[in-house]
C-alpha cells in the first residue's frame, strides 16, 4: 500500500512541473512532499517498525530461572519412569 503513496508524489510533482498556477505549484509540491513522507514512513513500518517486541510480554530473568528449573525437574520424574528396566548385565566372553 505504501507504494501507492509514492506514484501520487511522482504525480503530484509531475503537476507542479507541469503547472502555470503559482498558487497550484505550491499545493502540488507541499502535496508532492506529503505523500513522500507517507511513503518513507510506510517503508519504514514494512521494513522495520513492524518487529518491535512488546516489552510487556518479555520474561524477566528470575521467571525465566524458575520456568527452568521446572522443565528440569519434570524432564527427572519422566526420566525413570520411561527407562527400561535394567536387567543383570550380560556375561563376558
Amino acid at each position: 500500500m505504501h507504494w501507492f503513496y509514492l506514484l501520487l508524489s511522482l504525480g503530484a510533482l509531475l503537476l507542479a512541473i507541469t503547472t502555470v498556477h503559482g498558487w497550484l505549484l505550491l499545493l502540488s509540491l507541499l502535496a508532492a512532499l506529503g505523500f513522500f513522507l507517507a511513503w518513507i514512513r510506510g517503508w519504514y513500518l514494512d521494513r522495520i517498525g513492524g518487529r518491535q517486541q512488546n516489552e510487556l510480554a518479555m520474561i524477566d530473568p528470575a521467571e525465566l530461572r524458575r520456568l527452568r528449573e521446572l522443565a528440569e525437574a519434570r524432564k527427572r520424574e519422566a526420566a525413570p519412569a520411561s527407562a527400561p528396566p535394567q536387567g543383570p548385565a550380560p556375561p563376558a566372553a
